[in-house]
């Protein structure tokens, strides 16, 4: 599978113009529940921590939404294969709404295990919408144009997180203004306008369902997908143990910021995330000094190598007692430009990887490692972070990227830009 030279300023044509229109339906869908769910993570994280919860019990509010996302992932991508993607989507939004109405109880029903209950929902709400988009792409590119590929995914990433980082802005906003159960109703009426548009407008299918895919195809036979899905595991580990409950209860507690700013801050950090995401393509481009170029496993290995560095200096300069907000602002920008990188890599990988007729099901597996990843990096972000502090949080970070690292080294190496299926190695 060789490359074909595309000029930088837009990727080719899609296939056919139906496939467009469905396609913009469900990534306006994605944008949708995506800002929907940073605002939600945002409004909880803020709103239980205001009422005295402690590091380890927000963490575990979030703990059934990635532990659901695992299993998401995988059902929703044998679902996918045998029901088609928009089966998914609407499932996806409509479980959406139905956590949104959970959180809409009153207070005193707001419970640690019932909220983790409604999170849980969230979770598979989002890893199916995120799998229908992420897996629609692959249908709208046309076969062997990787660089076309590697554009129309790091497009959908970037503005993915940029709106998540909106969602967060958001979420900190909703809650300085108005009361927590008001906001939650402004988030389902979000929901249901995608809900309804996307259902009102779509024609036809997504992709072609198969009604004969097996539950075990899940689990790939694919080399690389497996290396691919390991090394994802450790990356967004990497991130989650300290983003997801330390920073920003470093933030609200240490540096003593207010709702606004802690949301501020993490939306403009998402943001900025999603555009180089969106921007990774040409920046990996112009390294490579080749227009046709796309990444491969030596690219995924030299970036998480790079990470590294980062968490470890913003943890020696904290030990060290440089201002902490200095170091934590101007280090988590330069971790988050890296990593955008990073992570844009890995998902232009999964599907230049693997076959139109298996994307569903190995984007669903690819994107379960994803899930486990988050996981284990929230679970530990509240524990460290409550016996060790941020710099706790930072030094499992290192030790995380460079596991990343250790993990990519074992991806399909191909001539610099190329991925040939001799090198992914096929189905084994």
């Amino acid at each position: 599978m060789t490359t074909t030279a595309t000029t930088p300023t837009a990727p080719p044509a899609p296939r056919r113009p139906a496939d467009l229109r469905n396609y913009a339906l469900v990534t306006g869908a994605y944008w949708a529940d995506t800002l929907t769910d940073g605002a939600l993570r945002m409004l909880v994280l803020l709103y239980f921590h205001k009422l005295g919860y402690s590091a380890v019990q927000v963490a575990m509010l979030f703990l059934f939404y990635e532990v659901f996302g695992i299993v998401t992932n995988l059902v929703g991508g044998w679902l996918a294969a045998r029901l088609g993607l928009k089966a998914t989507l609407f499932a996806g939004l409509g479980t959406q709404l139905a956590a949104l109405s959970m959180l809409m109880a009153a207070p005193a029903w707001l419970t640690v295990p019932y909220v983790m209950v409604a999170q849980a929902l969230s979770g598979i709400a989002k890893d199916l919408t995120k799998m229908s988009s992420k897996s629609a792409v692959k249908l709208l590119v046309a076969d062997g144009s990787q660089a076309a590929l590697f554009k129309w995914v790091a497009l959908l990433t970037g503005s993915k997180n940029a709106l998540k980082g909106v969602g967060f802005f958001a979420g900190g906003l909703l809650l300085s203004l108005f009361d927590f159960r008001v906001c939650i109703v402004v988030l389902a009426a979000l929901v249901s306008t995608a809900l309804v548009t996307a259902a009102t407008l779509m024609r036809g299918e997504l992709g072609t369902p198969n009604r004969k895919a097996k539950f075990r195809h899940m689990f790939s036979n694919n080399r690389a997908v497996n290396v691919l899905a390991g090394a994802r595991v450790f990356l967004f580990a990497s991130r989650d143990v300290w983003f997801v409950v330390g920073l920003p209860v470093f933030l609200y507690t240490d540096l003593g910021w207010n709702f606004w700013q802690v949301g501020t801050f993490m939306a403009a950090w998402v943001i900025g995330y999603g555009a180089v995401q969106a921007a990774a393509p040409g920046i990996l481009r112009r390294a490579y000094r080749d227009p046709a170029s796309a990444p491969d496993g030596t690219t995924a290995t030299w970036l998480a190598i790079a990470l590294a560095a980062f968490p470890a200096a913003i943890a020696a300069a904290l030990w060290a007692g440089f201002h902490p907000a200095a170091v934590v602002v101007v280090g988590l920008i330069l971790f988050g430009a890296v990593f955008a990188l990073n992570s844009s890599v890995h998902s232009y990988l999964i599907l230049a990887y693997t076959d139109n007729d298996k994307v569903a099901m190995n984007v669903g597996f690819y994107y379960m490692a994803n899930a486990c990843g988050r996981l284990v990096g929230t679970v530990l972000s509240g524990l460290l972070y409550q016996q060790f502090g941020l710099i706790g949080c930072l030094w499992a970070c290192v030790g995380f990227t460079v596991a990343a690292a250790l993990v990519s080294r074992l991806l399909p190496t191909a001539a610099r830009g190329h991925v040939s299926l001799a090198a992914v190695g096929g189905e084994e």
